[in-house]
């Protein structure tokens, strides 16, 4: 048995446990019947391809960033379902990107395993933002919000330093905040569009790591949100998947330099996964009805399903892992 597999495996065990600790079910789960595992007394099993919806979501368009409450239907990020087992006690965890979608799934999490949690966000979702501060408190923890356009050095460094300063510390970092926008020819993408999405994606990965190593003791974790488009990119995302290329060798390469510092750096890369990026530019139009239609189970992902591999991922059970990538790719064969 070599490193990779071990690491391959305590990874995906650790992952496994993430999701036996989920219940079954979220708010928007349709058509999801259950059956007792063998033998009777066991967890429910459910189908994958009808946990959720595979209905094809319907033709909307918001501006940028727009908001998770107005999307149709909302997306589920384990608000309802999430159950936590103390796997994060006592951490105190930074979730850029913390308001919707993916990044609320996580942040929702850490808190219900038993994280404090800063949430950084573009001001305009201030309302979704306020209903995943509410749902930190309610899990009895502490929640900051941050809200910050992080496309400038200040801004990541401030965000950094206001989140360790109200937090007490920090020990869990996850850059999760990105931009994205659709384009069939590469003549119409803008000069500044590929720099903002260069200055969200990558440059804010970067600088918020710099600014967070030296507030990190040993121990502490690193988890970038990376993509499916970092193995296969989709044509018409040219500059969103190299950014995500570019941030998955930028977890490699992180992973090895500081875990001389004690810390991991790992990343999730997720596959079409129902979020506000998808209804704010993400999709080209009149294509929104096909979104996660491509995936061998049939159907898009939602929020819900990727939070375990961030709390297995930032869990001291997974302490072997370091420079991993898990992916939700809905069946496709992509790490």
């Amino acid at each position: 048995m070599n490193d990779q597999t071990l690491s391959r495996r305590t990874i995906l065990g650790g992952a496994a446990m993430g999701l036996a600790a989920a219940a079954a079910t979220g708010a928007n789960a349709q058509g999801a019947t259950g059956t007792a595992a063998a033998g009777g007394g066991g967890p429910v099993l459910r189908d994958p391809r009808t946990k959720y919806t595979s209905e094809p979501f319907p033709e909307q368009k918001q501006p940028w960033p727009a908001l998770q409450s107005k999307m149709n239907p909302v997306p589920d990020c384990g608000e309802s379902s999430y159950k936590g087992s103390g796997k994060l006690t006592g951490r105190r965890a930074l979730v850029t990107g913390g308001d919707s979608g993916i990044g609320r799934a996580a942040a929702i999490a850490f808190a219900r395993e038993g994280a404090d949690v800063a949430i950084n966000y573009y001001p305009d979702e201030e309302p979704d933002a306020q209903e995943v501060v509410k749902l930190i408190r309610d899990a009895g923890r502490k929640a900051v919000a941050l809200p910050a356009d992080i496309r400038t050095l200040e801004a990541c460094e401030n965000t950094v330093r206001q989140a360790a300063e109200q937090l007490g510390g920090l020990d869990l970092l996850v850059n999760n905040a990105a931009y994205q926008q659709s384009k069939e020819d590469i003549l119409e993408i803008s000069d500044e569009q590929f720099v903002r999405t260069y200055e969200t994606n990558v440059f804010h990965t970067f600088r918020f790591v710099k600014a967070a190593v030296p507030l990190l003791p040993a121990g502490s974790v690193i988890i970038n949100t990376v993509s499916v488009n970092s193995y296969d990119p989709g044509e018409e995302l040219l500059d969103y998947a190299s950014t995500k290329g570019a941030i998955l060798i930028l977890t490699k390469g992180m992973a090895k330099q500081l875990i001389k510092k004690g810390i991991r750096v790992n990343a999730v890369a997720p596959g079409p996964v129902w979020t506000p990026l998808q209804v704010a530019g993400g999709q080209l139009p009149g294509k929104l009805g096909e979104f996660g239609k491509e995936t061998p189970m049939g159907r898009a992902g939602q929020p819900a399903e990727l939070a375990s591999l961030y709390v297995a991922l930032a869990s001291d059970e997974a302490s072997f892992s370091s420079g991993t990538v898990v992916g939700a790719h809905g069946g496709h064969g992509n790490p």
